[in-house]
């Protein structure tokens, strides 16, 4: 019975299908996982190429518009919020004066006198898309405190005409001749002049210091360091794509078409070439502008120099947030370099 078992059994086992065979049936598996899995990543990468391709064209198209033609406030839109749009809403006498640009650009701006003893003349200068009715607080505490003060409307902002905004580039010679004007009023007595801009409005009049040495005394709240550096942090925040090629794209174009050079535009550049005392001010929970900016200009400013950082600031609502404190240190450090007593 025993070798009948056998027998049987080694029948049975050469009646089995060779080993080989599952062995190629398993061969064969693998290629065809092998091949799906290629397949998968050639599709990944085929989605992640029309991404990049479809991000490009974008920025190419809408960052030049973006970078050059921002959006802007207009009277309307402070219109629903304060009653403050222009200086005599706050009881201000104002003159409404018109300069022309070099290129013969409109600007639209105003002056609001100081009658008696003057301890100087201030400049305003807004944010990026903002326009001279932000200055209209600032113009009240400044002619309150003793100042001549003038705003105006940056080319391609607010009244003002002009196709493009730079940033500084073109802005700078804006700024100087405001100072021509100024010179020319043997009626107003402009005393030393003084410039206090915010965001933008300080990156501008830091680049215009550094050539035009009548301005004798610059607060510059929330600058930007250079603008290839801040076009890179609105590009993460607006768009949440990092890369610096598609900022390259975007400046490429938009340097063609305004006729300027981004790398010029830079602040921290600037700075080392004004020899005249800085204030400069900063949010400590800005949201648009790096605080860190405005530290790094401060190290790399010459003497005499200041920083102030409002705790809880943001961006815009420094007056408001900085209160007393913020108010008196900046007409604190304009008296002191304007020479008013």
């Amino acid at each position: 019975m025993i070798s009948a078992d056998i027998k049987i059994m080694g029948r049975l086992a050469s009646e089995s299908p060779p080993l080989y065979i599952d062995v190629e049936s398993s061969r064969l598996s693998r290629r065809a996982w092998g091949r799906r899995r290629m397949s998968i990543l050639l599709a990944l990468l085929l989605v992640a190429l029309l991404f990049l391709i479809s991000a490009a064209a974008t920025v190419f198209v809408f960052g030049p518009l973006l970078i050059l033609q921002p959006h802007l406030r207009t009277r309307e839109w402070y219109s629903t919020f304060t009653q403050l749009l222009e200086p005599r809403d706050a009881g201000l006498t104002q003159e409404n004066l018109v300069l022309l640009t070099r290129e013969g650009f409109k600007l639209q701006c105003w002056l609001v006198p100081h009658k008696g003893n003057t301890q100087g003349t201030i400049v305003f200068l807004h944010g990026v898309g903002d326009c001279k009715i932000a200055g209209v607080p600032y113009a009240k505490l400044f002619h309150e405190k003793g100042f001549n003060v003038f705003l105006y409307d940056s080319r391609r902002h607010g009244a003002s005409e002009g196709h493009y905004c730079t940033y500084g580039f073109y802005e700078k010679h804006d700024l100087s001749l405001i100072l021509d004007y100024l010179d020319h009023r043997s009626d107003l007595r402009v005393g030393k002049i003084g410039v206090f801009g915010t965001s933008m409005g300080a990156a501008v009049a830091l680049q215009a210091a550094a050539i035009d040495h009548r301005i004798e005394a610059i607060v510059a709240e929330a600058s930007f360091t250079d603008l290839r550096t801040v076009v890179v942090d609105y590009q993460k925040r607006i768009m949440k794509l990092p890369w610096h090629f598609l900022r390259n794209l975007a400046m490429s174009r938009s340097q063609k078409l305004a006729g300027f050079k981004a790398r010029y535009v830079s602040p921290i550049h600037a700075v080392h070439h004004v020899r005249k005392p800085i204030l400069f001010i900063h949010g400590t929970d800005d949201t648009r502008i790096r605080t860190e900016y405005s530290k790094v200009l401060y190290e790399n400013a010459n003497q005499p120099k200041d920083l102030l950082l409002v705790h809880r600031g943001d961006h815009t609502d420094l007056l408001n947030v900085g209160g007393g404190e913020y108010e008196e240190r900046i007409v604190t450090f304009f008296r002191k370099h304007l020479g008013g007593n």
